[in-house]
């Protein structure tokens, strides 16, 4: 396939100079093959966190695109990513999720590869006669970076380094996105998943996009405690703003006062956590540990969102992996503290469990409203859809544009950067 085809040869159908997108772009089963080879095998694609690789040999199952994949840390501490496909006759040689080993094999022929996915043994080798290289048949190894414990691979070579991907801006976020260890490191507490039947830019204009939450989380914000509430007002503070990060990824900054959750720990403990301080002076935590640890658990002020698949949302992971035109993953992947107060991580998981969790009041309305935009797409093929909002008042940021806190700017990034991608 190439964009040479007529199909796909005018860019500007699909993402018009004017902030509209083709409904094709939803739809198109060629054009979703299409991304699958010129995004997510030619870019950083998130494929796990390296907590959830403690010791040597841990491992747990991902997705690079639609190829699926083994993360691995091997016994020199060293993280792999392989795809997960024997090398002779296309089998995976692991199906459970996650776990511990000391090797992987093949169920098919018991072709045995080591933790860096070297071939190690096969059985009755002397068939392949004398001229046959195990060193040439081990497992397929991705480039493979990480960023503040965040795992990427690519299948691209001459990819640039993970942080000139990223840039400096979303580095900045990044790290002060990890405060929420509250002084210990950030790890996973546990996830949940689900698959909704949408595109997978449907989701990936989500992250970023202020416009529905009142709207679509109308539920949750009646759950809320009157100053929480008021916490959630950012549309009609008008204080908040979302920027273009550079390579598809933008940011959404809803609280501004905790951009930084270092910033005013002098600040009083709210309502909602005085039980939790207390419980942590209890255990002997000093006064300003306290403070820093309950700030932590409130979650960031702000959405991050990463080109093409992962976002981080005030105090979780949100990674997509597309299955198909109108069929997408999705993983929910609450956060905590390495080594730090338990009582703090179940506080963290409750806040979870009432938004993202899949009995919350935030993930289902998300999910419904997805499925609902995926089913209208089938309403006329010469409407287009709109990510416009805001382009009246956006001004120059550090590294791209910003708008109003419900402006799609973030759209805008994340389609720039599809374009420039489909049209390499």
């Amino acid at each position: 396939m190439s964009l040479d085809m007529p199909k796909f040869s005018d860019l500007d159908a699909l993402y018009s100079p004017d902030a509209k997108v083709a409904t094709s772009m939803y739809e198109d089963p060629e054009l979703f093959a299409l991304e699958m080879e010129k995004i997510f095998r030619r870019t950083w694609v998130w494929v796990a966190h390296d907590s959830e690789f403690p010791d040597k040999g841990s491992f747990r199952l991902s997705n690079v695109g639609l190829e699926p994949v083994i993360v691995v840390r091997d016994r020199k501490g060293a993280i792999h990513v392989m795809v997960n496909r024997c090398r002779h006759r296309a089998a995976t040689v692991c199906e459970i999720r996650q776990g511990k080993t000391s090797s992987f094999q093949c169920p098919y022929h018991g072709w045995g590869y080591g933790l860096d996915g070297s071939l190690r043994a096969l059985p009755y080798p002397e068939q392949y006669g004398d001229d046959f290289n195990k060193d040439q048949h081990g497992l397929q190894r991705l480039r493979t970076e990480s960023y503040q414990g965040m795992v990427f691979a690519t299948f691209n070579e001459d990819a640039p380094p993970l942080v000139d991907f990223l840039g400096p801006q979303v580095c900045r976020y990044i790290d002060l996105f990890m405060k929420q260890g509250g002084g210990f490191p950030v790890k996973v507490l546990g996830e949940h998943q689900f698959t909704v039947p949408m595109n997978w830019k449907v989701q990936l204009e989500n992250t970023t996009d202020a416009y529905h939450f009142p709207v679509v989380h109308k539920s949750f914000l009646q759950t809320l405690d009157g100053a929480t509430e008021e916490m959630f007002e950012f549309l009609a503070t008008g204080k908040g703003y979302v920027e273009d990060l550079g390579n598809g990824h933008s940011v959404m900054v809803m609280i501004p006062e905790l951009i930084d959750l270092d910033d005013n720990l002098d600040a009083p403990v709210p309502d909602r956590f005085v039980t939790l301080a207390q419980e942590l002076r209890d255990e002997g935590y000093p006064e300003d540990q306290v403070k820093k640890i309950v700030r932590a658990v409130g979650g960031a002020g702000f959405n991050l969102n990463l080109f093409p698949n992962v976002s981080f949302s005030l105090a979780f992971f949100r990674v997509l992996t597309p299955v198909a035109v109108d069929r997408t993953d999705i993983r929910h992947i609450a956060i905590g503290m390495d080594g730090g107060p338990a009582a703090a991580n179940r506080a963290r998981l409750r806040l979870h469990e009432h938004f993202q969790g899949p009995m919350g009041f935030g993930s289902p309305d998300d999910a419904e409203v997805w499925e609902r935009v995926q089913r209208g797409t089938r309403g006329g093929d010469s409407l287009p859809i709109l990510v416009n909002r805001g382009l009246v008042d956006e001004q120059p940021g550090e590294t791209g544009p910003r708008g109003h806190i419900s402006a799609e700017t973030g759209m805008r990034a994340a389609y720039k950067m599809w374009k420039r991608m489909m049209s390499e």
